[in-house]
């Protein structure tokens, strides 16, 4: 994208949204962040961008805000992502994800968007025994919170056969890191994501690590993940918005490379120099052994390419905002 435009960025105020609106100012851009502040920080939208606090809920104010276009296209981030909370709170995971996700497509619909990017996951495929996942492996999610993503996935599929919306669904793997330049990190309240939590039990910030689970089959029994930084991410969904003019497309956004979870451990203890205590806990429900990118269609179609391929660059980075931000974007709020 070249010429200057103005997107819609729901859930802008979130880990992997911000760093998107960030990518998209980087880029000449002008943006407005639409975010409820459940879980987002007021303080990770840059300066210039607008800002409205609000929830997809609150249809009029959704009408209210597209009914302000012409728009370059809607990028959707905001959605319940816990895998382990969705097992418990399944319902509340669909009416949140995909009902919500429904009433936003249609306000688009309405108001004459041409282009939307939605925030998909690799929790669609659940358990399988493929090496690599790639875009044509069988969606099977294992969770509520898979499932609910897939729902959307599917709204925009007949979005896009019936009024002509154009989409792209980009399934991450595991969103790992901060912005190089220190401006945006990590803060979830709580924390949920490995790397994170990982980098504070090395700081001793908080207790000693549960490792869920060491009977995967796996070379060393711990889960495999896919860790594809969130700089990387960001520039993923640009080059989503330039392939979408014409068409909609599903991307898998992810390196191609696994870590285990032990190897998270000694990648932490490598950069901060700290020994990360730990301790072994039962399995998560929902919690695949393996989830590695085949992210080849992206990279062939766009272009894309990761510029974080080393497990020890994107700790380092996730390390150095932790480090300059001992408390996130405020002081510290629950465990």
């Amino acid at each position: 994208m070249t010429e200057r435009s103005r997107f819609l960025v729901t859930g802008g105020a979130g880990y992997v949204g911000s760093h998107v609106v960030a990518a998209l100012r980087d880029a000449g851009h002008d943006v407005l962040v639409f975010d409820n502040l459940r879980t987002g920080h007021r303080e990770a939208v840059p300066d210039g961008v607008t800002f409205v606090e609000g929830d997809l809920a609150d249809r009029a104010l959704v009408d209210t805000i597209l009914a302000s276009g012409p728009w370059a296209g809607v990028l959707h981030f905001a959605a319940l992502s816990l895998v382990g909370e969705s097992m418990q709170h399944p319902l509340r995971y669909m009416e949140a994800n995909a009902g919500l996700g429904f009433t936003l497509i249609d306000a688009c619909i309405r108001h004459g968007v041409k282009r939307f990017v939605f925030s998909s996951t690799a929790a669609l495929f659940g358990q399988t025994e493929d090496a690599l996942i790639t875009e044509a492996t069988p969606i099977v999610p294992g969770s509520p919170y898979g499932e609910s993503k897939h729902m959307v996935e599917r709204a925009l599929l007949w979005a896009d056969r019936i009024h002509g919306l154009r989409s792209a669904c980009l399934r991450y793997f595991n969103a790992a890191g901060a912005d190089p330049d220190g401006r945006l990190g990590e803060d979830h309240r709580p924390e949920t994501h490995l790397i994170p939590l990982v980098i504070d039990a090395a700081l001793g910030r908080r207790e000693a690590l549960h490792l869920f689970g060491d009977d995967y089959p796996t070379p060393d029994g711990t889960c495999i993940r896919d860790y594809v930084h969130v700089t990387d991410l960001a520039h993923a969904h640009l080059a989503a918005l330039d392939a979408i003019h014409d068409r909609s497309v599903v991307y898998n956004v992810g390196t191609g490379r696994g870590h285990s979870n032990m190897e998270v451990i000694r990648s932490v203890e490598r950069v901060t120099g700290r020994v990360v205590p730990w301790h072994l806990a039962p399995r998560r429900p929902g919690d695949p052994a393996r989830l590695v990118a085949g992210a080849d269609r992206l990279r062939r179609e766009t272009g894309w390419t990761p510029r974080f391929v080393e497990l020890d660059e994107i700790v380092d980075t996730a390390y150095r905002w932790r480090l300059e931000h001992p408390h996130g974007y405020g002081p510290l709020q629950g465990g």
